[in-house]
């Protein structure tokens, strides 16, 4: 009975926790892509329960026996030299499943000037984050999760340093291939700014649920996402009302209504599963298409796609994670397993 009343309470902490999701955080590396397998279903793939250990990344919950002695290596490229990485590896202690990772994010090379303009070199500005995973299944349909993060980061001279907390909880019927997560993420502190101000971590709160259709070789999962602020739009604060030349109307700003703020919180991810080998993957994330695609020219703005292949001890992941016509994220994965004991 204290499992399931745990579980509910993680369920429904995003009711009572309120946060902004942008503009004044620190540490926004934590919520970049670092593995093809997320970047094809469009980030946040926290519903999926198998062996790929760089999924714990996302949601330490689903982390499983599966994953013991398993080495994940990731990368990704963006445009003008931007990219991102991870080293991952799970094993297995006792009861308890657990892995340690290493992310990054590099940002290329940039000028340095003086207040006059002076050339004086190049710099690599960088975020780093150092962490470790724990999972503990209470039975085979529940489990909980944590990982802790250090986190660094470097601009020329100057740093920025503190630590985050994620904490997770799955509920799984394997006998209906379903799935239930509730993910709080970026729980945490920076305890040294790049100045004197410290500002708040990108806190977020998910649930997510994912059922594999048991006549079809469809895994269909939906994300609900930051939980903590009901409103996601984005009004310009200098825009004003304005008169119809025509009519003479007062024409207001407008404002987005009830089913849009709910479609911004949606992110629908499919899987197809060719056999056991190969799979394919897409995702739609409403959300960033309205942030992020360019007026007149959306494209494909706010889709992902990707596909991987797996064998006995090895599996390769690509995944296109779409930003705009401006450019995306492209990401390699490979996953090894070095050892059953």
């Amino acid at each position: 009975m204290k499992y399931k009343l745990a579980l509910i309470l993680l369920i429904t902490l995003p009711v009572v926790t309120t946060a902004q999701t942008g503009g004044i955080h620190s540490f926004q590396n934590l919520n970049s892509q670092y593995n093809a397998r997320t970047m094809g279903l469009g980030g946040d793939a926290i519903t999926i329960y198998d062996n790929d250990l760089n999924l714990g990344l996302n949601n330490p919950a689903i982390m499983n026996y599966g994953m013991h002695g398993r080495f994940g290596f990731n990368q990704s490229i963006m445009a003008s030299g931007v990219n991102t990485g991870a080293l991952t590896y799970a094993r297995r202690i006792r009861r308890t499943m657990g892995m340690v990772h290493f992310r990054y994010s590099s940002y290329g090379k940039m000028k340095r000037t003086d207040i006059d303009g002076t050339d004086l070199g190049t710099f690599t500005p960088g975020d780093f984050i150092l962490g470790a995973s724990a999972q503990h299944a209470f039975n085979e349909r529940m489990s909980v999760g944590a990982t802790l993060n250090i986190l660094y980061s470097q601009l020329d001279t100057y740093t920025a340093f503190g630590t985050s907390l994620d904490i997770a909880g799955l509920y799984r019927d394997s006998a209906r291939n379903l799935n239930v997560v509730g993910v709080i993420k970026n729980l945490g502190v920076q305890w040294k700014g790049f100045t004197t101000e410290k500002n708040p971590l990108p806190l977020e709160v998910q649930l997510g649920i994912s059922h594999k259709l048991r006549h079809a070789p469809f895994r269909i999962s939906l994300v609900a996402q930051h939980l903590q602020k009901w409103n996601l739009s984005y009004v310009d604060p200098n825009a004003k009302p304005r008169v119809d030349p025509l009519t003479g109307d007062t024409i207001q700003v407008k404002q987005s209504g009830f089913f849009d703020n709910l479609a911004r919180h949606a992110k629908v991810q499919l899987e197809i599963l060719i056999g056991k080998k190969l799979q394919i993957r897409t995702a739609f994330d409403y959300q960033r298409r309205k942030e992020l695609a360019i007026v007149g020219r959306g494209g494909l703005a706010g889709f992902s796609f990707g596909a991987g292949m797996a064998f006995k001890r090895f599996s390769i992941d690509y995944g296109w994670y779409v930003y705009s016509v401006a450019g995306g994220q492209h990401g390699l994965t490979l996953n090894f397993l070095l050892s059953k004991k």
